[in-house]
């Protein structure tokens, strides 16, 4: 394995990270509920389970937040005319995202509605 390869993968990969966190007002938002969540559940004393299904869920959206922005700028560097097909790429990768989110308050619902009642 060349360590040093490895490490500017890494770096690159880091750097997408921090431009998606700088330039997207929808990954804050999902960072910002991320921080909340973690903290809500570092208060309640949850579960290992609950741990790791709060932690899939948040890495779930932001993942599919950093992929749904990747095929932003894809389409966006491909055409700046409207076309019907990058219109529908970035609506389906939205759209990702969106059901991503839903479900993840949905699973917020459930895990942290025990402790709050």
């Amino acid at each position: 394995m060349n360590w040093r390869k490895e490490r500017k993968r890494f770096a690159c990969a880091w750097a997408g990270i921090v431009a998606a966190v700088k330039k997207e007002a929808h990954m804050r938002v999902h960072i910002a509920s991320a921080i909340v969540a973690i903290i809500a559940a570092a208060i309640f004393h949850i579960s290992k389970l609950e741990w790791l299904i709060l932690l899939l869920t948040i890495g779930t959206v932001i993942t599919l937040e950093l992929v749904n922005t990747a095929i932003e700028r894809v389409v966006d560097l491909v055409t700046a005319d409207f076309h019907p097909l990058a219109k529908a790429a970035k609506d389906i990768a939205a759209g990702a995202v969106l059901v991503a989110a839903v479900v993840a308050v949905i699973v917020g619902i459930i895990i942290f509605l025990p402790y709050l009642v």
